[in-house]
């Protein structure tokens, strides 16, 4: 069974964060440096630019934390066994189906910018219909870059990327052809 790891991609969410954090404190920086310096107005430009930096840190951290939340508190995002593979049909909270070793066409490991996914390609076409408005949403965007609406993360889970490989290569045990 595998699960996301919050820790893991907290940190990555934390690094994409603290770039743009990081040039709005330089140009508040540079804009207080250049400011006029007369006592009484610097206190209040040096409070005013705690504010917005303030302002702007919820405004970038606030979504990012919703995300990390979505993604970390959805439960496992894959398992696997003899008999079939169990994997999660949205990235955040939701579906999952099953799927038996020979329902399953490809299997295959892709990377889109950071995240490396096991991308699971089903041998029926129809395998993701009637799943919802909102899976349907994010199985359209998963197909538009992997190739399948069904996929599971490999950097970002809880358990190292060889050891998840090895129990999707022992468990099928040639049923489906794998791509690593």
């Amino acid at each position: 069974m595998v699960r996301p790891n919050a820790l893991k991609r907290g940190l990555l969410l934390g690094a994409v964060a603290v770039l743009p954090l990081s040039l709005i404190i330089c140009v508040v920086g540079v804009g207080l440096l250049n400011s006029d310096t007369s006592g009484a107005s610097d206190s209040g430009a040096v409070l005013g630019a705690l504010a917005f930096f303030g302002c702007m840190l919820l405004l970038i951290a606030a979504p990012l934390g919703f995300q990390l939340w979505l993604i970390a508190s959805g439960g496992p995002v894959m398992a696997v066994g003899p008999a079939g593979m169990w994997i999660k049909t949205r990235p955040t909270r939701g579906q999952a189906i099953w799927l038996p070793w020979e329902g399953i066409a490809h299997i295959s490991r892709r990377r889109w910018s950071l995240e490396k996914m096991v991308v699971v390609k089903p041998r029926d076409p129809r395998a993701d219909s009637n799943l919802g408005a909102f899976t349907a949403v994010d199985a359209g965007l998963l197909k538009l870059f992997y190739g399948s609406g069904f996929t599971a993360t490999l950097n970002f889970a809880d358990k190292p990327e060889a050891e998840i490989m090895a129990a999707i290569t022992h468990f099928s045990a040639g049923r489906c052809t794998i791509t690593w």
